[in-house]
């Protein structure tokens, strides 16, 4: 078992609003982009305004083989993955997720988690915005992540 860190970068953010959608006719405003801790979703890492420049996240993972765990690590092995909640802040203290992007660790390339367990880290570099400019959800298609040590 490894050490490593994985750290997020987030580029091209939505925005603090987005438009309407059938379940919310007055759109979202307030939004916030966090890392979701495993099996507490009300715990979140790094809330970051969605008009924000950029958002960074560093997460403590294990490595074992191909296997990477964490607090924020998602999902069985093999199929395992990095939550990012997007909600909205309408006052202090509160968050209402309304969205989430799915970072799928198993399509980390073998040899960039090699390589990234010899240095001791890794990082993803994802874009925050859609084609419509609204925020991410679903699982990042292969190709849409930037693995890079």
């Amino acid at each position: 078992m490894s050490a490593i860190v994985l750290r997020i970068e987030g580029h091209d953010l939505p925005g603090t609003s987005c438009g309407p959608s059938p379940d919310r006719p007055q759109g979202h405003h307030g939004i916030h982009v966090a890392v979701q801790r495993r099996a507490k979703p009300a715990e979140l890492l790094g809330l970051t305004r969605g008009d924000a420049p950029e958002a960074v996240w560093s997460l403590e993972c294990t490595v074992t083989g191909t296997d990477v765990r964490g607090p924020y690590v998602q999902g069985p092995p093999g199929g395992r993955f990095v939550y990012l909640s997007w909600g909205m802040v309408e006052g202090p203290g509160t968050f209402t997720m309304f969205r989430r992007a799915k970072i799928r660790l198993d399509q980390i390339p073998p040899a960039v988690l090699g390589q990234a367990v010899e240095k001791g880290s890794l990082t993803a570099r994802v874009g925050l915005s859609d084609a419509k400019g609204n925020p991410t959800c679903a699982a990042f298609k292969l190709g849409e992540v930037e693995w890079k040590v």
